[in-house]
This record gives C-alpha cells, sequence and structure tokens, in this order.
C-alpha cells in the first residue's frame, strides 16, 4: 500500500517582503522620482554640469585656444572683475532695465487683463491672439524689422512722431528702444498669465462682496488683487532674473551695447569678456559673481513676497 505524499502549497512571498523595512520604504517611494529622471538628467548636464566648469575656470587665465594651457591665478579674477568700472555701470543699467520692464510685465498685464476679464466669442480669441503674436516672433528677426520701423529717415515710427530721432545711436533713445522693444516682446505672455490667474479666482468672494454693497472697485481693490498677487509675485521674479537675458540678443542685434556702452548689460558684458577679449577667467568670475548676486537677490525676493502673498486656502 503506497501512501501519496503531497507538499504543504505555501504562498509565494514576495522579494519586496523578505527585504528590511528601511528598504521596503525606499522601493515605495521610488517610482515618482524615476519619472523625473530625464528630467533631472538634462538639468544635470545642461545646467550644474557648465556651473561647475565655470566656477573651475575662474580661478584660471585662459585665452580660449585649446592648444594653450590653463594659467592658475587664483583668486586675481574676482579682484579684477571688482575693480572694474564698467561692472558697476552694467549693474546699474540692468537694474534701471528691471525696473522700465515691470510695467509691461505687471502693471499693464494686470490693466488689459481686469479690463478684458469679460470678453466673450470670437472677440476674445481674437484679442488673445493680437495680444500674444509678438511672444512668437524670433527677437533676430523682431531686431530687423524694428532696424527698419527706428530709421532716422525713412522710419515708420518718426514719421509718426513728426521729427527725426536717431534711436539706435544715442544714449537716451537707445535705451528706450531695448526696453520698449523687450517690453512689447513680454507684454503677451504676462497678459495670458494674469489672466490665468484671475480665472483661477473663485467667483463666490465677489458674489458675496456684492451683497454687501461692495463696489466693482472695492472688489478688485480688496479681493481681487490680494488674490492675484502670487501671480504678480511670479511675474516680477521672472522680470527680475531674466531680463538681463531677455534683452540680450536685441541688444546684441540692435546697438551691439553702444552708444557708448549705453546698453551694456551684465550678460552682454559677460560675452564681452569671453568672446571680444578672449579672457575666459574673467568672463567665468563675472559670472559666478552675477551668478551669486542674482541669487541672494531671488532668495531675498521669495521670502519677502510670501510674507506679503495671500493665498486663496
Amino acid at each position: 500500500m503506497f501512501v501519496e505524499v503531497t507538499a504543504a502549497t505555501t504562498p509565494e512571498t514576495p522579494v519586496s517582503a523578505a527585504l528590511p523595512s528601511p528598504t521596503r520604504r525606499v522601493l515605495r517611494a521610488l517610482p515618482p522620482f524615476l519619472y523625473l529622471t530625464p528630467g533631472l538628467g538634462c538639468l544635470a548636464v545642461w545646467t550644474y554640469r557648465p556651473l561647475v566648469e565655470a566656477a573651475q575656470l575662474s580661478f584660471y587665465s585662459w585665452n580660449l585656444v585649446p592648444s594653450r594651457p590653463k594659467i592658475p591665478v587664483g583668486l586675481d579674477n574676482y579682484r579684477h572683475v571688482l575693480q572694474l568700472p564698467e561692472l558697476w555701470h552694467s549693474l546699474w543699467l540692468t537694474a534701471a532695465t528691471i525696473a522700465c520692464l515691470l510695467p509691461f510685465t505687471v502693471v499693464l498685464p494686470t490693466i488689459i487683463a481686469l479690463l478684458t476679464r469679460r470678453v466673450r466669442g470670437r472677440l476674445r480669441v481674437g484679442y488673445r491672439t493680437l495680444v500674444f503674436a509678438p511672444v512668437l516672433v524670433p527677437p533676430v528677426a523682431s531686431a530687423a524689422m524694428w532696424v527698419w520701423l527706428l530709421d532716422p529717415r525713412h522710419g515708420l515710427v518718426d514719421r509718426l512722431l513728426g521729427r527725426p530721432v536717431n534711436w539706435l545711436h544715442e544714449r537716451g533713445p537707445a535705451q528706450l528702444a531695448v526696453v520698449g522693444i523687450t517690453g512689447w516682446h513680454l507684454l503677451g505672455f504676462a497678459v495670458l498669465v494674469v489672466t490665468a490667474g484671475l480665472a483661477a479666482i473663485n467667483d463666490e468672494y465677489a458674489a458675496a462682496a456684492q451683497l454687501d454693497g461692495a463696489t466693482r472697485w472695492q472688489i478688485t481693490r480688496w479681493i481681487t488683487l490680494p488674490l492675484l498677487s502670487p501671480t504678480l509675485v511670479l511675474l516680477t521674479l521672472m522680470t527680475v532674473l531674466l531680463a538681463g537675458q531677455l534683452t540680450f540678443p536685441l541688444i546684441d542685434a540692435l546697438t551691439q551695447g553702444g552708444p557708448d556702452s549705453a546698453t551694456t548689460n551684465v550678460y552682454y558684458l559677460l560675452w564681452e569678456y569671453g568672446f571680444k577679449s578672449f579672457d575666459a577667467g574673467l568672463a567665468a568670475a563675472a559670472g559666478m559673481a552675477f551668478f551669486l548676486c542674482f541669487g541672494l537677490v531671488a532668495v531675498f525676493l521669495v521670502w519677502l513676497f510670501e510674507r506679503l502673498s495671500v493665498h486663496d486656502d
């Protein structure tokens, strides 16, 4: 008599269950970060690696010729940068440009968005298309168009003004031209951002205020604008941190930093150090100094605006 013996079947134990508890927690938290891997990889390759290389290069003297060795100079590049008079001029010009661009990126977009928030139908699509169109124009193509419009002899702008103005070869007009063209480029994008911020505000606040007898101006002043403050903070931060980069292609195409360095901002100054003077170490030192300055300004503005902004909780 044979007795058949069968092995007791037990459910397979998952591999993760056999791992220690901290390891299981890490494995469970890992999948969301895997989706970020391509973006983080690009950020590391195209942003952080050049930043580290620029920091290393700032301690050397090099003229960009591959056959020439890099000569260590320590902190001499930083000392030289801080003693250059054109550095402080370019910083002052960059700050003035930021202040002049804020009306184009914060004030005017808020006014336009508030005035047109009740526009509906095809008219709304049409006005948004007209406002956003300048954003789609490449800076170099825009510069070519504005060179023709600002021509002192045959330009349309001078004909409308009724008197000739040499916009691109005089200090004051050249600065106004760079700021005005950059603001024209940024206005449409800022209007759409403010419009999106207004759409996110709950209409029940305005309805409740109307029931209490509040006027339209009072609703705008005490409800809409405070709730819109995070959007306005974002636009202000973008203007402060990106104004120099956004004006660079127009300066390079229209004025080349002139006349008499009247339009040479910090980014164009870096370009001149690196690709006109061929002093890569000095350009890297100036870039690192500007990077630290703008980083401190950004941290301060974020802290300040977090204290002043009103959030809809």
